[in-house]
């Protein structure tokens, strides 16, 4: 579905239909979404960017919502994903855009501003995970793509196992967590990404950060409030990414990655400093 005042689009590339939506007037700001999400998980339906006087792009990844799936499981990987924003800035006539990426979505944002930099006018990587190389704990991503295809949003939370994370968070995510499951219209394919992006690399290795030009913002997260992204891969971005800045919720309070109004604010300054 189409936020109100947006306008949808369709890319076909690599076999692939990307959907997505448009909305506003300006530098343009690409927004990539996580791992079983969808592109409402980014700024989570803030329009505050748009409002700000910059042109808001938004898609499904390959095999999530309203995209179609892959022509194979294996081509579930960083370097298609990568493909795939330039492909969607070819179509909108996109020559920079500014990337925002969440989890899944900043590996792949980092992977395009490494091999693409003339594209890319600045980096927003949120809550990055990624490590430059596959998972340690395939067995885990396993595990939750059987529990997707066998028994729905629920087999996967029951994959998932026990929150770690505070317990007045545990209520809220798991209906986070339901909900976004629930707008795939692929979920076969949302269950073969699990299994395969985790075994894909977006860069070789954390050293690989060294080399990234553009302007960047790290927003990291608390380990209480989300263990599954933690705040010292963020340190280690922010140390090893030439000039990158840093932003994070106070200790004890609810993520900055959670409240899509209050993370659009904390990009802002350097959204509108590289538009400049």
């Amino acid at each position: 579905m189409t936020t109100p005042g947006s306008e949808p689009f369709e890319v076909a590339h690599d076999g692939v239909t990307l959907r997505g939506e448009v909305a506003g007037e300006g530098p343009a700001v690409l927004l990539l979404h996580g791992l079983t999400a969808t592109r409402r998980y980014v700024v989570h339906g803030s329009r505050l960017l748009e409002r700000a006087g910059f042109r808001v792009i938004q898609y499904d990844a390959r095999g999530h919502g309203e995209s179609s799936p892959a022509p194979a499981p294996s081509d579930y990987h960083y370097a298609a994903m990568a493909g795939d924003v330039i492909a969607v800035l070819d179509a909108l006539g996109v020559e920079r855009a500014a990337l925002v990426g969440q989890s899944m979505g900043s590996a792949t944002a980092v992977a395009v501003a490494l091999a693409h930099p003339g594209r890319v006018a600045a980096l927003a990587v949120v809550t990055p995970a990624h490590r430059g190389r596959p998972s340690d704990d395939l067995a885990r991503w396993d595990r939750m793509a059987a529990g997707l295809e066998s028994s729905g949003p629920e087999g996967f939370l029951e994959a998932l196992g026990t929150f770690t994370l505070a317990e007045r968070y545990r209520d809220a995510v798991r209906t986070v967590i339901l909900q976004r499951l629930g707008r795939h219209a692929h979920p076969a394919a949302v269950a073969d990404c699990l299994r395969m992006i985790p075994r894909s690399a977006a860069f070789d290795g954390m050293a690989a950060l060294d080399g990234i030009t553009v302007p960047t913002m790290i927003v990291g997260s608390h380990d209480e409030a989300d263990p599954d992204h933690p705040v010292a891969v963020a340190e280690e971005y922010v140390q090893r990414i030439p000039g990158a800045r840093y932003a994070i919720e106070e200790p004890g309070a609810s993520p900055l990655a959670w409240r899509g109004g209050a993370l659009s604010r904390a990009l802002a300054p350097l959204l509108e400093e590289t538009a400049a």
